[in-house]
């Protein structure tokens, strides 16, 4: 073993040593292996798991005549991987690993309790052979390189566990093995560390015991998927009281991305955080409260050259701001808003380069909608002058065009939106908004060109952008006062060109109606089912159904009928000229009329009145305010009918 190669020995202390071992395997390569090893298996019928076993060849050595022969079909197999020149040297110890723990435990596909203490005691025994030989020789590499290779591989041996976690997860965590795990995470080779990293990944990924058949494990007995979760939820509570995240954040500040495996560390304790979340997302408020994770994502975001660490670090910002307002007051307090702004501004004049980078956009558009939830954040996204560059992102043919009427639609709702409103119409982002209302401008174009293309795969879909548009209608005429002079330019829009925009409003009404009828159609044969075999419609079936038509349609269908109201209230012609469309669609006001009272019986919290939810203290200032405004418009409608 060449041990200048593996360390390199400045005049430093000893903490700055680090040995370079070969990476861990990744989970394409153990996924690979477990398919042969089965396939294997169950080829010469031996037992249930045993392992395979590869032999070294002397490269420089002659090949046997019969090569061939005893090869058989073996040019079939692409990679070679069972007959020695087809393995690299870290292929090679992937698979002596798994050989090793085969051989160590008699029957490699039989996980048994005894082995498993036998394989922690050995473990244990090796990290304190190690600590032992480091803490003598802390300046002489030469002596504790070989426990520490050993190290490496019974980490590494922790791998096959998930096969089995409710077997192997309780007794993990009853043998104190969790304990020296994390501690191994301060290991003065940043390698040993990411060893670990990487094993809790695997351990505590979602798709452990995704082939676990819950009815089969029932009949034998066991609990199936569900006592995986409660078995991975106790791993998860052992690795958190032993400072996980803690040490999990301080290694991202000890790892230089420079160098290949450390930056596939810095991707791994992404993933660990990744996991952690999805399963428990309330954790979101103890990471942002209790690490530095939040500005290193931050900080990690903004570094100009872009790689999948700077994607999966969105990805993560992105999961954690789901985790509730203490978290989005968190990121607003370290200038979240203003980081944001400054990442997604470079898309003004391009495009994202590739699909992963379309990835790491959309992430931190959707960070910034999640900000904009609270109303602090809509103040500072106004004074960051999120506005104006939300409103040249709309000019612009571009993939973040529409992504950006999403960040103004989520900037502009609620009385807090007011001023976003203000700012928007004094912008002159009414121009570019109605372009987009009216479909002037067609995603099927490429730019400077009529030639049409192929639909971007990218673009959002054309229903998430049309009720983007209504609910920003509806913000205008909610919040801009009355008389105000950006009120009266809204109004004007809809006057103009022979009320064009009346007709695109009733256009939009039409297709949301159409797509809404046809799970209306589902709903009405369910009912009627029930009702046939004498079965009670409880309230849960009732709110099924109403969520399942605001999905389908009715929600952009009111949004759309809530803003035609307001139009028609505020210009008579416009009033006149939307109830002759509708009467060539045998409609009338009075549809309109329907459509809103249903929309106010069910805003806030669902109850049938307002004053039953008001003497419960249940509704919310917004609701009531809505409701009022609600109550206006259909008076005005009643008026017309």
């Amino acid at each position: 073993m060449d041990i200048d190669k593996m360390f390199k020995l400045p005049a430093l202390p000893t903490g700055s040593l680090k040995r370079k071992m070969t990476s861990l395997p990744t989970q394409d390569m153990l996924k690979r292996f477990k398919s042969d090893d089965s396939e294997d298996t169950s080829a010469n019928g031996k037992g249930k798991g045993r392992a395979a076993t590869v032999e070294d060849v002397n490269e420089d050595a002659p090949a046997p005549e019969d090569m061939d022969d005893d090869m058989g079909q073996g040019d079939d197999d692409e990679d070679g991987r069972f007959f020695g020149g087809g393995l690299n040297n870290e292929q090679q110890q992937i698979l002596d690993i798994f050989d090793k723990a085969g051989d160590d435990d008699g029957d490699a596909g039989t996980t048994t309790l005894p082995a498993l203490r036998r394989q922690f005691a050995k473990f244990e025994r090796t990290v304190a052979k190690n600590a032992e030989q480091r803490g003598k020789f802390p300046d002489d590499p030469s002596k504790f390189i070989d426990s520490e290779a050993d190290l490496d591989t019974s980490l590494k041996s922790f791998l096959p566990l998930t096969q089995n976690a409710p077997l192997s997860y309780p007794e993990l965590i009853r043998s104190g093995t969790v304990a020296l795990l994390t501690n191994l995470l301060s290991h003065e080779n940043t390698d040993i560390a990411m060893d670990v990293v990487e094993v809790v990944q695997e351990l505590t990924d979602e798709d452990v015991g995704a082939e676990v058949d819950d009815l089969e494990e029932e009949e034998k007995g066991g609990g199936g998927m569900g006592e995986v979760r409660r078995v991975m939820g106790d791993l998860i509570d052992e690795l958190l009281n032993n400072s996980l995240l803690d040490l999990l954040t301080a290694n991202l500040s000890r790892l230089d991305e420079s160098e290949p495996t450390d930056s596939q560390g810095v991707f791994s304790i992404l993933g660990v955080f990744e996991n952690l979340l999805s399963f428990l997302p309330p954790l979101a408020t103890q990471i942002v409260g209790d690490t530095t994770l939040l500005p290193w994502l931050l900080k990690r975001v903004q570094k100009k050259e872009y790689d999948s660490n700077k994607q999966y670090a969105s990805e993560v910002l992105s999961i954690l701001l789901q985790g509730g307002r203490e978290v989005v007051v968190k990121v607003w307090e370290q200038d979240g808003v203003e980081v944001l702004l400054k990442v997604l501004s470079q898309y003004r004049k391009k495009d994202p380069g590739d699909s992963e980078e379309v990835e790491f956009m959309e992430n931190m558009f959707n960070c910034l909608c999640s900000l904009l939830g609270e109303p602090e954040v809509k103040t500072a996204f106004i004074e960051a002058e999120g506005t104006e560059l939300m409103i040249i992102m709309m000019k612009e043919k571009l993939l973040a065009r529409t992504r950006a009427m999403k960040v103004l639609d989520y900037a502009m709702q609620t009385e807090a939106g007011t001023a976003a409103c203000e700012k928007f119409v004094e912008s002159q982002g009414l121009k570019s908004f109605f372009s987009l209302y009216m479909g002037k401008v067609c995603y099927l174009f490429s730019l400077g060109s009529n030639e049409p293309k192929k639909k971007s795969t990218h673009a959002t879909p054309q229903r998430e952008d049309e009720e983007h548009l209504l609910s920003i209608l509806s913000s205008l005429f909610t919040n801009l006062p009355s008389e105000s002079p950006s009120r009266i330019r809204v109004i004007m829009k809809f006057v103009e060109n022979e009320y064009e925009k009346v007709e695109r409003l009733l256009e939009l009404r039409e297709r949301a109606k159409g797509a809404l009828v046809v799970v209306e159609k589902e709903i009405r044969e369910e009912r009627n089912i029930m009702l046939e075999n004498q079965e009670e419609v409880t309230e849960e079936e009732e709110d099924d159904w109403y969520l399942r038509r605001i999905e389908a349609g009715l929600a952009a269908l009111q949004t759309a009928d809530y803003v035609l109201a307001w139009v028609c209230m505020e210009d008579d012609g416009a009033r006149a000229h939307a109830q002759t469309l509708l009467s060539r669609k045998s409609q009338s006001l009075s549809d309109i009329l329907a459509s809103l009272q249903e929309f106010r019986r069910n805003i806030g919290v669902g109850g049938d009145g307002e004053e039953e939810m008001e003497e419960e203290g249940e509704d919310d200032p917004e609701a009531r305010n809505k409701r009022v405004i609600l109550a206006g418009l259909m008076g005005f409608l009643e008026g017309c009918v």
